[in-house]
């Protein structure tokens, strides 16, 4: 773990990044655009600084890829870790000074590893993938539409509907395929994750686009990330069930319909499978399990650039 000298927190909102630097003591507020992030960025090049912010969706897109080209390292923070610090700490009160104190005092005290440099073909990858689960779940709710629908035009109106958002689907897909032969190593990632049983192109795209870190981290943390991970539910004598909880619901989705298909298609997952629904009496448990035990394999697989064996 590197310890950096100098942690700088920072508030980011849709217009304005609140900066404080502990060096001075002071919070300093610029503008989120590109010409003043890029001078924000220069001005820390060559320093041994780690910039904490929050995830904040899209505007945080400037601040990242400028701390990233100038080699400046930086940690995304899940908002409800940095606010329940925040209330550990005594500061109860919210405001865009004390949110950047607070950010700066939990990089200092917990020195988190710096994010990896962000990728703009991933990014632009993982904003097509997004836009495709988007369309597919519209389509769902307008079959869904149709099944209630009883009325001649309305049924027509759906189904130009239904029609128009499977060719804008079609549409993504392709653009996805072309995006992603242009980049040897995304073809590489997908063409193994797709060699292990029930990972399919959607599922293997998912996990590329969306979890990034597969392969870099432990398989306990990669499992934390991804939502599969169990945790305890024990308080004195109870002995609670263990449930799983957090994690990025898009990835969790995505590995519990291939853990279905490992089950079916590969004889190793389906003895895990069975073993783990005798032990726990829950069918549910077991593909969770098996999802898990899924997740591992990739990470490894991925960790190690090798296809399934």
């Amino acid at each position: 773990m590197t310890i950096h000298q100098t942690v700088l927190g920072c508030d980011i909102s849709k217009s304005f990044l609140d900066v404080f630097d502990p060096r001075s003591q002071r919070c300093e507020r610029i503008a989120n655009d590109k010409h003043a992030i890029e001078a924000f960025a220069a001005s820390l090049a060559g320093t041994d600084c780690l910039v904490v912010f929050e995830a904040t969706g899209v505007h945080d897109r400037l601040l990242r890829h400028a701390l990233g080209e100038h080699g400046i390292a930086a940690r995304r923070l899940n908002p409800v870790q940095a606010r329940r610090f925040a209330e550990m700490r005594g500061r109860l009160a919210k405001t865009d000074r004390i949110d950047a104190t607070s950010l700066s005092d939990f990089g200092k005290m917990v020195q988190p590893n710096p994010d990896p440099a962000p990728s703009r073909d991933r990014e632009r990858l993982a904003a097509l993938a997004r836009r495709r689960d988007q369309l597919v779940e519209l389509r769902a709710l307008e079959k869904r539409h149709r099944a209630d629908a009883f009325d001649a035009s309305i049924i027509a109106d759906i189904d130009v509907v239904i029609e128009s958002l499977g060719n804008r689907i079609a549409a993504i897909e392709t653009e996805i395929d072309r995006h992603t032969r242009r980049d040897v190593e995304l073809t590489a990632e997908l063409k193994r994750l797709t060699s292990a049983p029930g990972v399919g192109k959607i599922t293997a795209l998912t996990l590329v686009a969306h979890l990034p870190e597969l392969g870099s981290l432990t398989p306990k943390k990669i499992g934390a990330l991804a939502g599969l991970a169990p945790f305890n539910n024990d308080s004195g004598h109870r002995r609670g069930r263990k449930h799983i909880k957090g994690g990025r619901r898009r990835v969790r989705n995505a590995l519990y319909m291939a853990a279905l298909g490992a089950i079916r298609a590969n004889t190793r997952f389906k003895s895990f499978f069975n073993a783990v629904t005798d032990r726990s009496g829950s069918k549910k448990v077991a593909i969770i399990a098996v999802a898990r035990k899924l997740l591992t394999v990739l990470n490894a697989m991925q960790r190690d650039k090798k296809a399934f064996a």
